[in-house]
């Protein structure tokens, strides 16, 4: 990773992009501040810093991706997360939209299934000081262990929606999942009203990676 250098060129180039997801529909000033706040490029490879402030995703590795800044706050504002919210973040990744929730005074519990993936951003986040709790494990299962959340977020793209994953949200919680093929899925939010009632909402078409794991692609 790069010297952690945070300076008027990059935030001039995060204010330009904070304005084009206001442009595309973004209207949340929370998350909208959130990420005009965090250094996207801290979370890039050298190679391609030039590139951290575009609109697009790119690779971190392990055949994974940051995610799109905009496929970012989508999802983010889908949550609405409150100070103090409790989630769960299926797939860590490069631990930028895991930082995100934190700044939005969320408690982020997240989740790695690339082991080498895992220890790269648990030491990173340690050097930028982020406190979240990181494990590495099948996503696809949720984290039990720890449950129940007021907001769950998949990162990645699922064939169904894990049953686990709804009966770890509390009644009244919120679960954002691309639900799909391997290369296209919808957005989906289901709210659980009760152990019995889910109300679902479906929203635009992304493309993630697939989500591993038993309840995910095998």
């Amino acid at each position: 990773m790069l010297k952690l250098e945070d300076t008027y060129l990059h935030k001039g180039k995060r204010k330009a992009l904070v304005a084009l997801l206001r442009e595309k529909g973004i209207k949340s000033e929370s998350v909208l501040n959130a990420i005009n706040q965090l250094p996207r490029h801290f979370f890039f490879d050298s190679a391609l810093i030039s590139h951290a402030y575009e609109d697009k995703a790119f690779p971190i590795g392990e055949g994974q991706t940051i995610s799109q800044p905009y496929t970012v706050a989508f999802q983010t504002e889908l949550l609405n997360i409150k100070p103090g919210d409790k989630v769960l973040e299926i797939g860590t990744g490069s631990g930028y939209q895991g930082t995100i929730l934190h700044l939005l005074g969320a408690e982020v519990f997240t989740i790695e299934y690339q082991k080498k993936l895992y220890e790269g951003t648990k030491r990173f986040l340690g050097r930028l000081g982020i406190e979240m709790h990181l494990f590495y494990g099948d996503g696809s299962e949720g984290l039990a262990a720890h449950a129940p959340y007021d907001k769950i977020l998949v990162t990645a793209g699922a064939p169904i929606v894990p049953n686990s994953l709804l009966k770890q949200l509390k009644i009244g919680g919120v679960l954002v999942i691309p639900v799909g093929d391997r290369k296209r899925q919808m957005m989906l939010r289901l709210t659980k009203k009760s152990e019995k009632q889910v109300i679902r909402e479906e929203f635009d078409g992304f493309a993630f990676v697939p989500l591993l794991g038993k309840d995910g692609w095998r």
